[in-house]
C-alpha cells in the first residue's frame, strides 16, 4: 500500500501551506477570538478558499465539483491545522458532503451539491444529543403527519451551527434512543420555523450551536435517504469526520514540533543550547517517530475513504485514537520544553493545545476510539 502523497497532492499541500501562512495566519485566531465574530471563521478566508475550490474537493465532477477525492481534502485540512485555521470544510466540504453522498437521492444531490462545491451553501450535521460518544444516543423523534415530518428534539455541540444554511438532522422514526434501527437523516433549513440555534465557544474560539427543535415540520422530500435505515449514513458521515479531523490534529501536532525543535535550538541554558541536553533530545525522537506513523495512519484513512474499504470504522477509529493522544502530547511537551511562556497568552503554542483537546474530543475522543477498535476487531 502507497502511503505517500502523489506528485499532484503534493502541489496541493505546498499551495495550501503558502495560503494558510499568507491569508491565514495564526494572528488571524486571535482578531477573530478577540472580536468575538459570531460564526467563529473569516467569511472573507472562506470565500478565498471557495474560489481556489477547496469546498469542492469531494464533489463529483457530475455535480460542479472537482472529483479530487477525500484525500485532496485531508492534504487541505492538514495544512488547515497548522495555522488553526477556522473554517466550514470540515462540517461542510467533508461530513455534509460524505452525508449527501452516501444518502441522498439524485434530485438532492442535484439541488445541494453545486451550491456546496461554490461555498455559497454551508451544511453541517446535528447529531449529539448528550455528552459522551457521538452517535450512539438519539432520541430526536420524527414523526409523520399527511405528508410532512414533524421533529421534536435537541441537540448538542452542533460544529458551525450558527452559520450553516442547512442541518443534517439525525431523528428517531421508531425504537428506542440506543438503537440503529429507526433512524433518520433530515435536511432542515436553519431557518425552518421551531428551529432555535444558541451559540457556545469552546475552549478555543470553535464555535459551536445547540440547537432546539420545536414541531419543525419538514416535507417528506426533506428525509435523506430511507424512514428508518438512516444509520450507516450517519457512521459514514461521521467517520469521514473523525478521518478529517485526524488529519487536522495531525498537521497541528507537526507544527507544534517543528515550532518546539526551533526553540530547542535558539534557547540557552548553561551557555549551551537547551537541544543539547540529550533528555530532550529524547523526547524529541520519540514524538518525531510518532509523528511519522501518524502521517502515514491518515492517508491510509483518507485511502479508504477514497477506495470504500470495508474497513472504515476501524479504520477511522484507531486512527481518530492515535493521531489525538499524539497531539495531546506534542502539545504538552512543547508547553512544558517552552517552559513558563508556553503557558502564556502572549505566546502561540497553547492555542494548539486548545484545539487539540477539542478536536480530540468531538465524535468521540480517543478512549471511545480505542473501546470502538477494539469492538471491531471482535473483542
Amino acid at each position: 500500500m502507497n502511503l505517500v502523497l502523489n506528485e499532484e497532492q503534493l502541489m496541493l499541500q505546498q499551495s495550501a501551506r503558502d495560503f494558510f501562512d499568507r491569508e491565514a495566519p495564526l494572528s488571524q485566531l486571535r482578531g477573530l477570538r478577540d472580536s468575538a465574530v459570531t460564526e467563529g471563521f473569516s467569511r472573507a478566508t472562506w470565500h478565498s478558499m471557495s474560489e481556489l475550490g477547496w469546498p469542492a474537493m469531494v464533489v463529483p465532477e457530475a455535480y460542479q465539483g472537482l472529483g479530487f477525492g477525500f484525500t485532496g481534502l485531508g492534504v487541505v485540512l492538514q495544512q488547515a491545522g497548522r495555522t488553526l485555521t477556522a473554517s466550514p470544510l470540515l462540517s461542510s466540504a467533508l461530513m455534509g458532503v460524505a452525508a449527501l453522498l452516501r444518502g441522498a437521492s439524485e434530485e438532492q444531490k442535484r439541488h445541494y451539491l453545486p451550491a456546496v462545491a461554490s461555498g455559497e451553501h454551508l451544511l453541517t450535521l446535528a447529531n449529539d444529543e448528550r455528552s459522551g460518544p457521538a452517535g450512539l444516543h438519539i432520541a430526536c423523534r420524527a414523526e409523520t403527519d399527511a405528508d410532512d415530518y414533524v421533529l421534536n428534539g435537541s441537540k448538542l455541540s452542533v460544529l458551525d451551527g450558527v452559520s450553516a444554511d442547512t442541518l443534517i438532522v439525525s431523528a428517531r422514526t421508531r425504537g428506542q434512543a440506543h438503537e440503529t434501527d429507526g433512524v433518520a437523516l433530515f435536511l432542515v433549513p436553519r431557518q425552518t420555523a421551531g428551529v432555535a440555534v444558541a451559540r457556545r465557544q469552546a475552549l478555543d474560539i470553535c464555535v459551536l450551536a445547540d440547537v432546539e427543535l420545536t414541531d419543525v415540520r419538514v416535507p417528506a422530500t426533506a428525509l435523506l435517504g430511507t424512514a428508518h435505515g438512516g444509520h450507516d449514513t450517519l457512521q459514514y458521515a461521521l467517520d469521514a469526520g473523525r478521518i478529517g479531523q485526524a488529519a487536522e490534529l495531525c498537521g497541528l501536532a507537526s507544527e507544534v514540533f517543528e515550532r518546539t525543535l526551533a526553540y530547542l535550538k535558539e534557547r540557552k541554558q548553561f551557555g549551551l543550547p537547551i537541544g543539547s541536553f540529550q533528555a530532550l533530545q529524547h523526547r524529541a525522537a520519540i514524538l518525531f517517530g510518532e509523528l511519522e506513523l501518524c502521517q502515514s495512519m491518515v492517508i491510509d484513512a483518507l485511502h479508504c475513504l477514497d477506495e470504500g474499504r470495508e474497513d472504515l470504522a476501524e479504520t477511522a477509529s484507531a486512527t481518530k485514537a492515535k493521531v489525538s493522544e499524539i497531539a495531546l502530547l506534542s502539545g504538552a511537551e512543547a508547553i512544558q520544553m517552552h517552559g513558563g511562556i508556553g503557558m502564556t497568552d502572549d505566546f502561540d503554542i497553547g492555542f494548539f493545545y486548545k484545539r487539540a483537546r477539542i478536536l480530540e474530543t468531538l465524535l468521540g475522543d480517543r478512549y471511545y476510539h480505542l473501546d470502538r477498535f477494539a469492538r471491531c476487531r471482535g473483542y
